[in-house]
């Protein structure tokens, strides 16, 4: 029997344009660094402070603490002027999905490789909130934990804020590898959607218990799977 579902934030739950990877890219490459579009999906969904640290030295640039500081400043300043232009959306069916898992008695659960400077504006933007009677049971952002994806850290944290003791009980869902990973190490049962930017063969090779094509489809998914 399952009892929580943790989910990603952007490119999972939330429509935010693309606007991540954008943002992303263009802090590092301000530094000179060199940005494949392999190495940015390797790091997307990963805490963005990691993010930056890793692309900057796969870029060629000596990564030190001021300067991964200052490009992650950046980062959240082209996020913000991003999201301004263009508000993060929820992805279709992903509230009405949220609500029918919370009605069979599963709690809900988002983490993100966000800070919570990041994650809060825009989850008040969407009006989802975290308590009795609200969409979330929990929010888990990459600045609360040792480590962000695909360390398991958010997802056991996840399980500690709403009280879930068993694993095993654990679905996770995300659109990138990291997220996969993490559900993985984290020993919950990894789900990778594809409303992100991989397809379904990106997923080959890594441990996913299931693939969807969103998180709309996970409350049948798990009425198949007699949850």
């Amino acid at each position: 029997m399952f009892e929580l579902v943790v989910m990603d934030m952007a490119g999972t739950t939330i429509d935010e344009h693309g606007d991540v990877y954008r943002a992303l890219r263009t802090a590092v490459e301000e530094t000179g660094a060199e940005v494949t579009a392999d190495n940015l999906q390797r790091w997307m969904g990963a805490d963005k402070v990691e993010a930056i640290d890793a692309l900057l030295r796969l870029g060629g640039i000596e990564a030190s603490d001021a300067l991964v500081r200052q490009q992650f400043d950046r980062f959240r300043e082209l996020l913000a002027e991003l999201y301004a232009q263009n508000p993060p959306v929820a992805l279709e069916g992903v509230e009405k999905a949220l609500r029918e898992l919370a009605s069979r008695g599963l709690k809900i659960a988002l983490t993100t490789g966000f800070s919570a400077d990041v994650a809060e504006p825009i989850l008040r933007g969407l009006g989802w909130r975290v308590g009795e009677g609200e969409l979330l049971d929990a929010v888990v952002t990459s600045d609360e934990v040792a480590a962000g994806r695909p360390a398991p850290y958010m997802i056991h944290r996840a399980m500690e804020r709403t009280g879930v003791q068993d694993v095993r009980s654990v679905i996770s869902v995300g659109d990138t590898i990291v997220d996969v990973l993490s559900a993985h190490r984290a020993g919950a049962h990894p789900v990778a959607v594809l409303t992100g930017a991989l397809a379904e063969e990106d997923f080959a090779g890594y441990p996913t218990r299931w693939i969807l094509d969103g998180v709309r489809s996970l409350p049948q998914l798990l009425t198949a799977e007699r949850v």
